[in-house]
């Protein structure tokens, strides 16, 4: 059994926490099973089913948890073990919220269409990580830790859920709302816990806007909290040792950030605006579901110069709509113009 997973087996017995403990037991099971020891884990997975079969139905079940079943269905210890040591570990105590949240598999957005250089960056992390154990035959470790960055709507979520579905990573997002406490000291305990959770199972770590626990410690408007959250984080980053995993940090807010913070990435990508020929690109791929009349592109293009993917994105599906709604046959120019004009009102 793994040291960490010992010391937190230990540490739920002494706080006499029995959500926690039960947690602990499936991971060391799953640990086990693992390791290759199939019949020892099956023998720990019956002590564990006889065991809480008297037990309140609640005692095993998981935080409220997107696709994650409850342990009180039918479903096998063993099958949601790994779901479930991403989830109890990680839950405000007080009020039983979850850290951190899983993506489902199904559920990833995984085409995107980014600049050749982006697309190149982004590759060469999805190679490094398939081929890591070759890597660490030869004494070299694959990038594990990427900061993505650049203005909101450019892509910077879909690139860790397209990361996550070409590894075959579960992505796991940390829940800032559950994690940041008004209570002295707590936020940085959070913080610690949701890493030493990420890094027990293998998973895709996705910290979006990261700069809520990197800001600059040189601000004098910042207190002293703050700052003790930055160190930490900092520290965390540093001593991060995955399972076969990924941590992916996001932010929009670059010129906040703490100079000391881009060091301990990896890899530090800007994933831009789109470009003329990329905005054709989203347009045509989002509309590929309809019929499509005759557009002059060039002027639709023009029109969407300096918009985020996530606009262009959103004005195509619009148009698409409108067609729809109104019962035509084809998308055409008047549906795509009035789209754009409705995200320039609303940005104006």
């Amino acid at each position: 059994m793994k040291g960490d997973v010992l010391k937190r087996l230990f540490r739920a017995v002494a706080s006499e926490d029995s959500q926690a403990i039960q947690s602990m037991l499936s991971i060391v099971v799953e640990e086990e099973r693992k390791l290759g020891h199939t019949s020892l884990a099956e023998q720990l997975e019956n002590i564990v089913r006889k065991t809480t079969r008297f037990s309140k139905p609640e005692a095993l079940s998981a935080a409220p948890h997107e696709g994650i079943p409850s342990a009180t269905s039918n479903h096998t210890i063993s099958k949601i073990a790994d779901a479930r040591s991403l989830t109890l570990l990680s839950s405000k105590h007080r009020f039983n919220h979850p850290f951190i949240v899983t993506v489902p598999h199904d559920s990833l957005r995984h085409h995107m269409i980014l600049s050749d250089a982006v697309e190149t960056r982004f590759c060469r992390i999805e190679r490094e990580y398939a081929a890591r154990d070759r890597l660490v035959h030869h004494g070299l470790r694959y990038r594990q830790k990427i900061l993505l960055y650049g203005s909101p709507g450019c892509g910077k979520t879909m690139g860790a859920e397209r990361i996550a579905w070409n590894t075959g990573l579960t992505l796991v997002k940390v829940r800032f709302d559950a994690m940041v406490s008004s209570y002295l000291g707590e936020t940085a305990t959070n913080l610690r816990e949701v890493f030493e959770t990420a890094a027990a199972t293998p998973c895709l770590l996705f910290i979006d806007e990261c700069d809520a626990l990197a800001k600059s410690r040189e601000d004098s408007q910042e207190v002293g909290e703050i700052k003790r959250v930055v160190n930490t984080f900092l520290q965390l980053l540093d001593e991060y040792e995955v399972s076969n995993g990924l941590l992916v940090a996001a932010t929009n807010l670059t010129k906040f950030l703490d100079e000391a913070v881009w060091r301990r990435f990896d890899d530090a990508i800007e994933v831009l605006k789109p470009t003329e020929p990329e905005i054709r690109a989203i347009l045509k791929q989002t509309l590929s579901s309809v019929e499509v009349g005759s557009i002059d592109w060039n002027s639709i293009v023009q029109k969407m110069t300096n918009f985020s993917a996530a606009q262009i994105v959103r004005a195509a599906q619009d148009a698409a709509k409108r067609a729809i709604l109104d019962r035509e046959e084809l998308v055409i120019q008047e549906h795509l113009e009035e789209s754009i004009q409705d995200i320039l009102a609303s940005h104006a």
